[in-house]
């Protein structure tokens, strides 16, 4: 039933919304302040974008992190979707963490600032 409403949902905003394409904004950051060595939750929150035809992978130095969990895809009444993904993970120093969107056929990369 709830893969009934997110398709009926998607029907109506491509309806709604014609050929109009908006493309995401891309935040990433950690569930706490980060700090090398200590576990935390890394997080990538994708919103304001039309159609819905999104996929976002959570990425250590371009390797995609495994047991990575995502929200359902939800909207607004302007139709314009939002998504988030998270991840368990432990920083490490000289490591680089990305998100990496894929929202039609434009990949974006984000880097995840720990802020140390």
């Amino acid at each position: 039933m709830k893969l009934l409403c997110v398709l009926a949902a998607v029907l109506a905003a491509s309806c709604a919304q014609g050929d109009v394409h908006t493309p995401p904004r891309v935040q990433v950051y950690s569930g706490h302040a980060g700090e090398f060595g200590k576990q935390n939750t890394l997080i990538c929150h994708v919103t304001g974008f039309h159609p819905p035809d999104i996929s976002i992978q959570l990425m250590k130095n371009g390797e995609e992190l495994p047991k990575a969990k995502q929200t359902d895809l939800a909207f607004k009444q302007d139709w314009r979707f939002h998504l988030t993904r998270n991840v368990d993970f432990t920083p490490t120093g000289g490591e680089k963490y990305t998100c990496r969107v894929t929202h039609g056929t434009t990949v974006s990369d984000y880097a995840w600032e720990p802020n140390m």
